[in-house]
């Protein structure tokens, strides 16, 4: 990520922000987190005790319209911690902050209201009603929120249309493929207008050619539509497509949050080293990112913009250009990027 995005994304509003959240399962959670507090370790505290650590002091912050990515390995955390953001699971300690606002002290009213249009969650496993049509799953939320059918079935096919499933309004799940099913998921999370989306492993469950299809879809959804996506993988490569943010877990702590270039270019510790030792570096480290202002530009450079990967780089070199001119997105030259640059970003582990 370029200079220039880290900058406009750090000026965007807070949307979620979590506080030294924690979560224990077992007969007496608080008791177990103060043993945990006192430099017990997650495995001892379960043969001990019998409770099971399943997040210690988690705290993020996540900006409006970013797709931040939380992800690890199974048993990391992650989808019990996108589950405590709508209270499907309630924290040991902590807080979650929406729009600045405690929502562990919304009553059930009030958490009723804040589920139904502020926040949705998309499911692995599609979680569609089998015996309706696609547009009645679509707008089903919708009419439990008491919106009336003829407008509620208006909404619901816009967003039908959105992801590309415009002619399948009457088909039914089982008719559908996986793809398409987990494309009625997202009309359905879509038609409420949340303002956030929880995805939770939405697309691991796709063979590898529509997942990719859903991951691009995702992207220009959001350069569209501009929410708050809080997506759960435990894939990098998919983290790495689509984050601007990513945090990593493991056994319930928090190992490094950041962009996926900073991740890369500086990994907080051997474990996430490890985690992204085989990544792709030149797909998704930037030109920007490793453009050097203090060279003397040739005049007769070839360019190339800052928000491109480094690999797009390597076909200038490879026509025997020592330097490539980086411009940046307000059309000014923001630095020159070398051959020697662009393999000491890649050589970098």
């Amino acid at each position: 990520m370029t200079q220039a995005v880290t900058q406009d994304a750090q000026m965007r509003p807070v949307k979620i922000q979590v506080e030294a959240v924690s979560k224990v399962f077992g007969r007496d959670p608080k008791t177990a987190l103060a043993q945990i507090r006192a430099g017990m370790d997650k495995q001892k505290l379960n043969a001990d005790t019998g409770h099971v650590l399943g997040l210690h002091d988690i705290n993020l912050t996540i900006r409006a319209g970013e797709t931040f990515v939380i992800m690890g390995l199974s048993g990391s955390g992650k989808s019990t911690l996108i589950r405590h953001f709508n209270r499907l699971i309630e924290p040991t300690a902590g807080r979650i902050l929406f729009d600045g606002e405690d929502i562990l002290g919304y009553d059930a009213l009030q958490l009723q209201t804040f589920r139904r249009r502020k926040i949705a969650m998309v499911f692995q496993k599609f979680a569609l009603l089998p015996h309706r049509s696609v547009l009645d799953n679509v707008a089903y939320g919708l009419q439990l929120d008491g919106v009336p059918k003829p407008e509620a079935q208006r909404r619901a096919l816009e967003q039908i249309a959105l992801v590309g499933l415009s002619s399948f309004e009457d088909s039914y799940p089982a008719q559908l493929s996986g793809g398409m099913q987990q494309r009625v998921g997202l009309a359905r999370a879509l038609a409420t207008d949340a303002q956030v989306l929880l995805m939770d492993e939405a697309f691991s469950a796709l063979d590898p050619l529509i997942r990719h299809d859903m991951q691009m879809q995702l992207k220009e959804l959001q350069a569209r539509l501009g929410k708050t996506i809080v997506f759960i993988t435990h894939d990098l490569d998919e983290a790495l497509l689509l984050g601007d943010h990513i945090a990593i877990l493991k056994d319930g702590m928090l190992r490094q949050v950041g962009t996926g270039a900073e991740i890369l270019a500086n990994p907080a510790d051997d474990y996430v080293t490890r985690f992204v030792r085989d990544v792709n570096r030149g797909r998704i480290l930037l030109c920007g990112d490793f453009a050097d202002a203090n060279v003397a530009l040739t005049t007769d450079a070839p360019v190339i913009a800052a928000d491109q990967p480094l690999e797009n780089a390597f076909a200038v070199f490879a026509t025997g250009a020592n330097e490539v001119a980086v411009r940046g997105a307000n059309g000014q030259m923001a630095g020159v990027l070398t051959s020697r640059r662009v393999m000491e970003a890649l050589a970098r582990v």
